[in-house]
């Protein structure tokens, strides 16, 4: 079966006080989720924008990444509850 699907991703930047934030907003067309990021400027570094921004952005990436594999493991479980008693190994790090 083929599936072709497209989904919209806005990234968001604000800036105060030294801390930039990153929203970043993705829209399947059926539902939406958000997900945060911050990046914040010590006082003695010197102040290059591109870089708050890219932090921020990839950390804000990163949770909506989270939210996503959340998301699908819930979806997956509702199609077939013995899925949770399955233990699957961690995306990276070591097993706990």
């Amino acid at each position: 079966m083929s599936h072709t699907a497209e989904w919209k991703v806005r990234l968001y930047f604000f800036e105060e006080e030294g801390t930039t934030k990153a929203r970043v907003v993705l829209d399947t067309g059926t539902t939406s989720l958000t997900g945060q990021g911050a990046a914040h400027c010590k006082p003695g570094d010197t102040d290059v924008p591109e870089i708050g921004d890219e932090l921020a952005a990839g950390r804000a990436l990163h949770d909506l990444g989270r939210q996503l594999l959340d998301t699908a493991g819930r979806d997956v479980v509702a199609m077939d509850p013995s899925a949770a008693k399955r233990e699957s190994p961690p995306a990276v790090g070591w097993p706990v």
